[in-house]
């Protein structure tokens, strides 16, 4: 074995540990990170069975480390959450797929426009209102035990859930995170601009999954980059249209606004009134379906793992044993403990007049220098106009959505439905708000 040096003794508690498509990302950056080495990683869930599988195959390849981390598992998040340092949250409450079929369709059976149905749309305020109230009570509960912790939120939707932890738990030191960014770095905007991203300021600002590239410049010169991304952006796309990420939404919105959105078909789409001419409903259909099926391989992989182990097969190599995940969370908290000033590309926080003409009370996606602080917002000023105002439409339905949930308000929902760019009508928003919340009943609000 390998000898470990201990740098820190951090607590990282981990909720919602036992999603295949959650846990083993985490540990695989934790694996790599010599700075957290030593720490306490509590993992939680309430699904035992996964829980458990979970624990025991982190645990081996945990060993195969040198017994890099201290790993600890339990249900019982009050337990966990005691003298925790970093909180991770990757829940959902309900089965994920099964609940995300019916935001997808059901509106859409009443005449909505809706696409995704995830983050936007009716679907997203009732996706929105099954998530917000468990997770305020876990971040009431990180409030009360360990008021110091940073609350990192991966849950969507990611922004309508960070403003109502800004609203209802005002003194978390909270921010969202999400990996859309991904989409054009690292693989695509080395190629247009013929840099290395390490050699780029890359700044970003909307909110999330309804964000734009801002800015660019060369880290050594200063240069700004963005005149050469445009003269080379269409050509190099021409013959990489993928429906689910670049494709005729985003070039559509690129060419009519000047400004490059870089989170991709899937998920802009929920946000625009025009979406449903650019996008099909059997597009979404199909992404969801293929994220369904990589949930179930990821379930399956974790089970497989776990079935090994217990046979006394466990491969040398490990289940996490491999590159970091492309996630930022650990990267993140390695730079709050060592108070490093780094730079991050696209992060979800409260709008600090960081972009002064949308609302402050509000959680926007920019980009964010890390300290011991947590994370301070790149400043944008003023953005474009067009921007602007496109992205103030979906705050407006945020700011109202979020409203509705914590006062638990029927009214105010049925508004909310009604205005959404998905909708547009008092009827259908009514027809669509008494079906979900007959077939949603045991996850929503007591709506009144």
């Amino acid at each position: 074995m390998r000898e470990i040096t201990h740098y820190m003794d951090k607590k990282i508690v981990l909720i919602g540990a036992g999603s295949a498509a959650f846990g083993p990302p985490t540990f695989v950056d934790l694996n790599l990170s010599k700075v957290l080495a030593g720490s306490t990683i509590s993992l939680v869930d309430i699904d035992t069975e996964k829980l458990h599988m979970m624990y025991e195959v982190l645990s081996e390849d945990n060993k195969k480390l040198g017994e890099k981390f201290n790993i600890e598992s339990t249900p019982d998040r009050e337990k966990a959450l005691k003298g925790a340092d970093f909180v991770i949250n990757s829940t959902e409450h309900g089965d994920r797929f099964e609940l995300r079929w019916q935001d997808n369709t059901i509106p859409r059976n009443h005449g909505s426009t809706e696409r995704m149905g995830e983050n936007g749309g009716p679907g997203g305020f009732f996706h929105s209102a099954r998530q917000i109230p468990e997770i305020i009570k876990i971040a009431k509960d990180v409030e009360r035990i360990c008021p110091k912790a940073f609350f990192i939120n991966y849950s969507n939707p990611v922004s309508r859930i960070c403003l109502a932890l800004k609203r209802a738990v005002p003194s978390l030191k909270m921010f969202g995170l999400c990996h859309q960014i991904g989409l054009l770095t690292p693989h695509h905007l080395p190629k247009i601009i013929d840099k290395e991203v390490g050699d780029l300021q890359i700044i970003t600002g909307g909110l999330n999954h309804f964000a734009f590239l801002l800015g660019l410049k060369e880290i050594t010169t200063g240069k700004d980059l963005i005149p050469i991304f445009n003269k080379n952006c269409l050509t190099y796309f021409k013959d990489k249209w993928h429906r689910f990420h670049y494709a005729d939404l985003t070039f559509e919105i690129y060419k009519r606004f000047g400004w490059f959105p870089y989170v991709g078909d899937n998920h802009i789409c929920e946000y625009l009134q025009f979406g449903s001419h650019y996008t099909t409903a059997q597009d979404l259909t199909d992404w969801i379906t293929r994220m369904e099926q990589e949930n179930k391989a990821g379930n399956a992989q974790l089970k497989w793992y776990y079935n090994r182990l217990k046979k006394g097969k466990y491969l040398k190599k490990g289940m996490l044993m491999r590159g970091p995940s492309g996630e930022r969370a650990i990267p993140i908290i390695e730079a709050i403990v060592q108070d490093s000033n780094s730079y991050e590309i696209a992060v979800n926080i409260p709008n600090d007049e960081i972009i002064k003409n949308l609302p402050r009370d509000l959680v926007i996606e920019c980009s964010g220098i890390v300290n011991k602080e947590g994370i301070r917002g790149v400043k944008l000023g003023k953005i474009p106009k067009n921007i602007a105002a496109i992205l103030r439409i979906e705050a407006s339905i945020q700011d109202l959505c979020v409203e509705a949930i914590l006062q638990e308000s029927k009214d105010l929902a049925i508004d909310c439905l009604a205005m959404d760019v998905n909708c547009g009508s008092f009827q259908m928003a009514e027809a669509i708000f008494e079906e979900m919340i007959e077939v949603q009943k045991d996850y929503l609000p007591n709506f009144k």
